[in-house]
């Protein structure tokens, strides 16, 4: 049987343990707004049992300018204590396409000094596909503490990423699509340049899995070979906003990779100033 990631867990291993004490199911679903899909409105609909809506446009740094900006360590633990996650819980994100955006939610709280979190493979559009057990009963939560281990060390601020494209001290895998690494597409927020930063190897985030599946280990190091990156020396990832940017760096723990950090102003902050340079079409080299 092929390797799988130690991140993600099964349907079948969620389903028989859904009753578990201390555990956590949390829906981390986001979407852009050309997939004409409401996440909060989903997930009032039909959830997993138990598990409590994550929203990834209100667990953000409140002054911020940029969307998603990861909060401070004080406001991810007040929005976590209120959904009454432990950081000692054992936590299962999932989204609604599987290897999306739960990703991000398995990052943010692993920054936050989580060790038991890991990723529902497939996502919840197969777990209904499949007959699994779905409610729209609101999960009623008592607020607990979420006391954060927060580790700085797994973002990548501004400054640091001019000096990575600057030095080429990291490798840059840019999850975004083909086309609006080239330049070839537009962005879709207004006002922002296309293309990549210099030196960027683009690894689409949507082929590190298959129908919401994450590949093995095998098919990730062989992705990782294809877009041209070496999981054994540092990565830093980035994509639009900071979400798909996470399924990389899931994949690169998957693999075992030991450094591996996410640049979280990603190409809203990057791609929205004017004094950053910006190249077009396929990578080089």
């Amino acid at each position: 049987m092929a390797d799988k990631s130690p991140f993600i867990v099964s349907p079948d291993w969620l389903e028989t343990h859904l009753h578990d004490p201390g555990l956590s199911i949390v829906d981390g679903s986001w979407y852009l707004p050309a997939q004409n899909r409401d996440a909060r409105t989903e997930y009032d609909e039909a959830h997993i049992p138990g598990a409590i809506f994550f929203d990834q446009d209100a667990v953000v740094e409140p002054d911020s300018s940029l969307p998603h900006t990861l909060p401070s360590p004080a406001e991810f633990e007040r929005h976590a204590s209120a959904m009454g996650i432990a950081r000692d819980d054992t936590i299962i994100v999932y989204d609604g396409p599987g290897m999306f955006t739960a990703p991000r939610v398995w990052w943010m709280f692993r920054v936050m000094g989580a060790d038991k979190v890991f990723v529902l493979d497939g996502g919840f559009d197969n777990w209904k596909a499949d007959g699994r057990p779905v409610t729209d009963t609101p999960t009623r939560t008592a607020g607990t503490a979420f006391v954060p281990h927060f580790d700085p060390g797994q973002r990548v601020s501004f400054d640091t990423m001019q000096a990575i494209v600057a030095d080429g001290s990291a490798q840059i895998a840019d999850a975004r699509g083909p086309g609006r690494f080239t330049g070839e597409e537009a962005e879709p927020r207004a006002g922002m340049r296309s293309g990549h930063m210099p030196g960027a190897r683009n690894l689409p985030f949507s082929a590190l899995s298959e129908n919401g599946y994450l590949k093995d280990i095998e098919g990730l190091r062989a992705a990782f070979a294809e877009a041209g990156i070496n999981p054994d020396n540092p990565v830093v990832t980035s994509c639009g906003s900071g979400v798909t940017a996470a399924v990389i760096n899931l994949a690169l723990a998957s693999v075992g990779a030991k450094d591996h950090r996410l640049y979280d102003g990603s190409w809203s902050e990057w791609g929205g100033r004017s004094d950053t340079p910006v190249v077009t079409g396929p990578a080089d080299g």
